[in-house]
């Protein structure tokens, strides 16, 4: 059975979806007769969430991290269940425009970009990416990479770059509209994963004004790669490099930005 494109959860209507998770839940629980959930009953009540929080406690998704134990069938926890090829997988991008971007920012992550000296939000590299979104050199410079990511494809396809530029993340998610943007909210890409495409923006707000962005390259359920700029294995917001990541679709807590209607 596919992922349904949303959270299930206690009070669930659909008894078809409500069946087959106790039916599945029954199997990889084992047989102990006070584990066993009654298929025939259409209610997704307080046992169900127990059980699918112990199941939750014994497994791990796609990449071998802990499932998150709230007693809730996100794509994570379907996909631990029924398998990866039941939730949305996708490494197209949606139109040429995207599609360059992520070819660029492939690029530079093959080019091993680092920052000169380290720790110094300046190099060759990344003082370009902060020249080509118009600020000085030594700032923040995850969103500045986007932006030059952009242009680069912008200017391969001989097209008008419809990112905002801007080397702020938040700033970029709120003026991203204005230039014919859309945006994903969190809640709608954790119920439905299917909305993130490969060349979206991502966008994570850390508090005070501060944030977080990078590119999508491929996404698997609730598990997306993702290059980043000004970032590291730690996955921080103030790392030393341009870097390929794993990301939970969950851990980006403000949304994707989708320019797919310019530049086809």
């Amino acid at each position: 059975m596919k992922y349904p494109g949303r959270i299930i959860k206690v009070g669930e209507q659909d008894a078809v979806i409500v069946k087959a998770l106790k039916l599945r839940l029954n199997k990889v629980l084992g047989s102990d007769p006070a584990l066993r959930l009654d298929p025939d009953d259409p209610n997704y009540g307080p046992k169900m969430k127990q059980m699918v929080k112990l199941f939750q406690a014994r497994n791990v998704d796609a990449a071998g991290r802990p499932l998150k134990q709230d007693g809730e069938v996100g794509s994570l926890t379907w996909a631990s269940l029924f398998g990866d090829g039941t939730v949305p997988a996708s490494d197209t991008a949606d139109g040429d425009l995207l599609g360059r971007v992520v070819q660029v920012a492939a690029g530079e992550d093959a080019k091993h970009v680092r920052e000169v000296p380290k720790n110094s939000n300046r190099g060759p590299q990344v003082d370009a990416y902060l020249k080509r979104a118009g600020v000085p050199t030594g700032l923040s410079w995850c969103c500045a990479f986007v932006y030059w990511c952009f242009d680069e494809a912008a200017k391969a396809l001989d097209c008008d770059n419809p990112m905002v530029k801007t080397a702020g993340c938040l700033d970029h998610w709120q003026r991203a509209t204005s230039h014919g943007a859309t945006r994903i909210g969190r809640s709608q890409a954790v119920g439905n994963p299917e909305l993130v495409k490969p060349g979206m923006v991502f966008i994570m707000d850390h508090g005070g004004g501060l944030g977080h962005t990078g590119l999508v390259e491929k996404v698997a359920g609730g598990l997306l790669t993702t290059i980043e700029g000004n970032t590291d294995a730690s996955k921080t917001r103030e790392g030393g490099g341009v870097y390929r990541l794993t990301r939970k679709i969950t851990e980006i807590n403000k949304g994707f930005i989708d320019y797919s209607g310019e530049g086809k």
